[in-house]
């Protein structure tokens, strides 16, 4: 069985919940839609909530967030493939694995595409303040431009999108935090994401990084629950 939720931040207590609640196996998977908390630091409490994580034994799939170092730049990774698509994989931490932008994966039957990255509205206050922050959160256009590729080899077609944020024209105005000037905010990506979801013939778009859940037509936002993929 497949499951989907959003950020996570590296807690595990929602996951650990859900585990025993549903007596999840090495078979079943949870998707998690990016900022889900084990590159936060690069040191040793990722390593940490790493070794929490080790202990249910269900797969856990992972969108790159914008608070996130990307596994391409930690040493201990490696690229292998999975479900016909390559990912990221550290061997002490085998059932967790983060997704490479852009490739296609095959989820229960689903063609699953990953677009990972958004833009951090507290980047100053990490910087002024030391918390980790890293300039290739957002997708370059290198990515971008694979992305792109890849749809277009398969005619702009795919059953699911997994993204961190959400195209420009689906933004949840509500779930905003009030005390940020929204004109500092660079929507650069999701202005990108309008395009692509202008484009694509697709059945389900699922997103995170807003802390809100609602459904809009096919786009899918999620936070704390953990849903069935694709139901």
């Amino acid at each position: 069985m497949v499951y989907i939720t959003g950020d996570t931040h590296g807690e595990t207590r929602r996951l650990r919940h859900f585990y025993l609640s549903e007596s999840l196996s090495p078979q079943d998977c949870v998707i998690i839609l990016g900022d889900a908390g084990y590159n936060f630091y690069g040191g040793e409490k990722d390593w940490w909530a790493k070794k929490k994580l080790e202990k249910f034994e269900a797969t856990f799939f992972c969108i790159h967030g914008n608070h996130e170092i990307r596994p391409a730049n930690i040493p201990a990774y490696h690229e292998k493939t999975w479900n016909g698509g390559t990912v990221y994989s550290e061997d002490e931490f085998p059932n967790l694995l983060f997704a490479k932008d852009g490739e296609i994966y095959d989820i229960a039957g689903k063609r699953c595409i990953a677009i990972g990255g958004a833009y951090s509205i507290d980047k100053y206050i990490r910087l002024q303040h030391g918390y980790g922050w890293w300039p290739d959160e957002q997708p370059s256009a290198e990515i971008r431009a694979y992305v792109e590729s890849q749809l277009a080899a398969r005619g702009n077609q795919v059953d699911v999108v997994l993204s961190h944020t959400c195209p420009l024209k689906y933004l949840p105005y509500e779930a905003f935090l009030s005390m940020v000037d929204q004109s500092t905010v660079d929507n650069s990506t999701e202005i990108w994401l309008d395009a692509i979801e202008d484009r694509i013939d697709y059945d389900q778009w699922y997103c995170g990084h807003y802390h809100t859940e609602k459904r809009i037509d096919r786009m899918e936002f999620l936070f704390e629950s953990i849903i069935p993929f694709c139901p």
